[in-house]
């Protein structure tokens, strides 16, 4: 049994914890499961990769200068299409947001200023609340983000009058085969939750082993209600972290494992 202390001082130790982030996106989590004596194993559920072909994204750069808002759903999405837009210009008249302050910073970096962003939870429905997204009529948008994806962002921005369209700039792909390397750790009792922080990684994850006993046995820490929802659907065991960041994902591992296996 793991040992846990009880209180604030409440540890990981003894506890074996998968991160299903993109590879380079899961550090600060990482170190943060082992400064808590946890086993953090490395288990990406998503890849982020650049597309095969830019020639229809830099369709869309040509038309920057009668955009309006240009909105980068992701750290991913600044990263693969800023390099490209820095070479095409910034119009002087174009506003930025970002889903949240991850991916605020990251524009940033590229030297913009006053980028709208949520203030508490960060998705595309908290975007949407916002003031400055509520009487768009006429206005032209213009979304930054991977092939595919979730289209409530766009879809609102319509129903409100808005003309939207895409810049994609990155794909995602899934680079695991099936889950073995998770059962495995699982049925060695060296696996004890999985971080999960994204729609489609859970789709990618429940894909590879969503009929298995093991599976639903394992508690999966999310950061957000909707992906919760989706896990609870499959049977899945589900905590949701308090807050968004890394340490509110800590404390989610702390809380969901010391309830799972109390001290005896």
């Amino acid at each position: 049994m793991p040992e846990l202390k009880l209180g604030p001082d409440l540890t990981l130790k003894g506890y074996g914890i998968a991160i299903t982030r993109p590879e380079g996106q899961a550090g600060k989590l990482t170190e943060l499961i082992k400064t808590a004596g946890g086993e953090p194993f490395a288990f990406p559920l998503i890849a982020i990769a650049p597309l095969t072909d830019y020639s229809e994204f830099e369709a869309q750069l040509k038309n920057l200068s009668q955009d309006d808002w240009a909105i980068f759903i992701s750290s991913n999405a600044v990263q693969n299409g800023m390099p490209r837009v820095m070479k095409h210009g910034i119009p002087i008249s174009l506003r930025f947001a970002a889903i949240g302050p991850v991916t605020a910073a990251e524009l940033q970096a590229f030297g913009v200023k006053n980028v709208l962003t949520p203030l508490q939870r960060f998705d595309s429905e908290a975007l949407l609340a916002l003031p400055e997204m509520q009487q768009v009529e006429g206005k032209r948008f213009v979304i930054f983000r991977g092939l595919g994806g979730r289209e409530v962002l766009a879809d609102t921005l319509k129903t409100r009058g808005a003309h939207v369209r895409f810049a994609e700039c990155y794909q995602r792909i899934n680079p695991q085969a099936d889950a073995k390397p998770l059962q495995t750790l699982w049925q060695n009792q060296q696996l004890h939750a999985i971080v999960v922080t994204s729609s489609e990684a859970l789709r990618h994850l429940l894909a590879l082993g969503a009929t298995e006993d093991w599976l639903k046995a394992v508690p999966i820490c999310v950061n957000h209600a909707r992906i919760a929802e989706e896990a609870a659907s499959h049977g899945l065991h589900v905590a949701i972290a308090g807050a968004p960041g890394d340490e509110a994902m800590l404390q989610c591992l702390k809380d969901s494992l010391s309830l799972r296996h109390p001290l005896r």
